[in-house]
């Protein structure tokens, strides 16, 4: 069973639509023992960093989600997240991975980053499995990962940024799968199916 973590993201019910339409048995739960009897985890976010971490603090989540030993998927601020620090508040993430986020720069291009943007990727990555390099997906963010050890692919806008990482068992894309059609169907279908 996937747990969709709801802890007061924008983004829940639009990815509970996705996993409908693939027929997955999954719960939206905000409980430590969903969590933890789950299969797979899928951590959405749309919002500010520094509310979601106090929110994740107070559901007893914070400290459990790093430690997880199986499969979860970080979906745009649910990846910054994953993140050792974000600059978005100044607050300390999951640490799992172990880098931050920076800001776009707004005297450099418009902020927030928002629409289609190519993701460019080798095929080594299980969540790009059936998806072709350079495919369009879905951005709404104004901070980014930049490229770094655990990037499986990335985008550019102002700078080369990080569309995905991977680390052991946790995932996490900066662009939303949930809005970008076929391609993105198609990822979250690799991460229930493969990952």
């Amino acid at each position: 069973m996937i747990v969709l973590i709801d802890y007061g993201a924008g983004n829940t019910a639009s990815i509970a639509n996705v996993l409908d339409d693939l027929n997955c048995e999954y719960v939206i739960s905000q409980t430590e023992k969903d969590v933890c009897n789950s299969d797979k985890i899928i951590f959405p976010g749309v919002g500010e960093a520094q509310f979601a971490v106090k929110k994740l603090h107070m559901l007893n989540l914070f400290n459990l989600l790093r430690l997880l030993k199986k499969p979860m998927l970080g979906i745009c601020l649910g990846m910054q997240l994953m993140c050792e620090k974000s600059k978005e508040g100044n607050v300390a993430g999951l640490g799992i991975f172990s880098l931050g986020t920076e800001k776009f720069d707004e005297t450099i291009v418009k902020v927030p980053h928002m629409g289609w943007n190519h993701v460019k990727h080798d095929g080594a990555s299980k969540l790009f499995e059936g998806i072709k390099n350079n495919e369009y997906f879905y951005f709404a963010n104004s901070y980014f990962v930049p490229v770094n050890e655990f990037t499986t692919s990335f985008s550019n806008y102002q700078t080369d940024f990080s569309s995905s990482m991977e680390k052991e068992n946790f995932y996490g894309v900066q662009f939303h799968p949930e809005k970008s059609g076929p391609a993105g169907i198609q990822l979250i279908k690799n991460f229930v199916e493969l990952c």
